[in-house]
C-alpha cells in the first residue's frame, strides 16, 4: 500500500469511526440534542433546542426561547424524561450549556451517560445536525416570525407534522411518530410516548417549572 493510500485510509477511519462509536439500538437508547438560531422579524435573536430519538428520528422536542441555558437543557430532559423515562445516553457537542456540571452529575444521576462528541467534529452528532438541516430548509428559510410567541406556535406545529405527518426515506417512507389514541380517556399521543403513560415517575424530585411545548 502506497503511503498516499495509507493517509487517505487513515483520514478515512478518524472521519467513519466516531460515528459508528455509539449508534442506537433501540427507541430511548441514544437522545442527542443541539442549538439552532433564527431571528423575528425585528431582527431579534431567538433559540431552539432540539432533542430527538436517533433510533426513532422522533424529533421529542423544540423548545423556543430568546435565551436557553443550562438550565433549560435540565428542565427539558426532565419533562421528557418523565414521559419516556431516562435514555442510556444522550450525546451533544462540548457547548457550555452542555458541559456544565449541574447538568452531567444531573444525567448520571438518573441513570443515563452523556456522549460528547470530539470538539470541532459536528458530524458525530450526525443524526441532530441532519434535523437541524432539516429544519432550517423545510421552516425557518420560509417564515418570517412577528414574534417569539408565534415562532413557538409554528415551530411545534412542524414538529408534530414532523413526527406524526412526514415521511422518512430511512424509515421505508413512514413518520417516526405517528400519533395514536389511548383507549381509556382517548387521548391522542405520539405513539413512543403511550408505554410511559400509566405508572410514569418523574426523574426528579418535582416536574419543572417552565416545561417544553409537546
Amino acid at each position: 500500500m502506497s503511503s498516499g493510500t495509507r493517509t487517505e485510509t487513515s483520514r478515512l477511519v478518524r472521519i467513519i469511526t466516531p460515528c459508528v462509536r455509539l449508534r442506537a439500538e433501540r427507541p430511548n437508547h441514544v437522545w442527542s440534542y443541539d442549538f439552532v438560531e433564527d431571528r423575528t422579524h425585528d431582527g431579534r435573536k431567538f433559540r431552539m433546542l432540539c432533542v430527538i430519538d436517533e433510533f426513532t428520528r422522533e424529533a421529542m422536542a423544540i423548545r423556543v426561547k430568546r435565551r436557553l441555558n443550562s438550565t433549560d437543557v435540565l428542565e427539558t430532559l426532565a419533562d421528557l424524561m418523565i414521559l419516556r423515562g431516562p435514555p442510556a445516553y444522550v450525546r451533544s457537542d462540548n457547548g457550555p450549556e452542555f458541559i456544565a456540571t449541574t447538568l452531567r452529575n444531573w444525567i448520571a444521576a438518573v441513570g443515563s451517560q452523556t456522549a460528547y462528541i470530539e470538539p470541532g467534529s459536528p458530524w458525530e452528532n450526525g443524526y441532530c445536525e441532519s434535523f437541524n438541516s432539516k429544519l432550517r430548509d423545510e421552516l425557518l428559510n420560509g417564515e418570517i416570525f412577528f414574534s417569539l410567541a408565534e415562532a413557538q406556535v409554528i415551530i411545534e406545529a412542524w414538529r408534530r407534522h414532523f413526527n406524526a405527518v412526514r415521511p422518512h426515506s430511512a424509515l421505508k417512507y413512514r413518520p417516526p411518530a405517528p400519533e395514536i389514541t389511548i383507549p381509556r380517556g382517548g387521548h391522542i399521543v405520539p405513539w413512543a410516548s403511550a408505554p410511559a403513560l400509566e405508572g410514569a415517575r418523574s426523574p426528579t424530585p418535582a416536574m419543572a417549572s417552565d416545561p417544553p411545548m409537546h
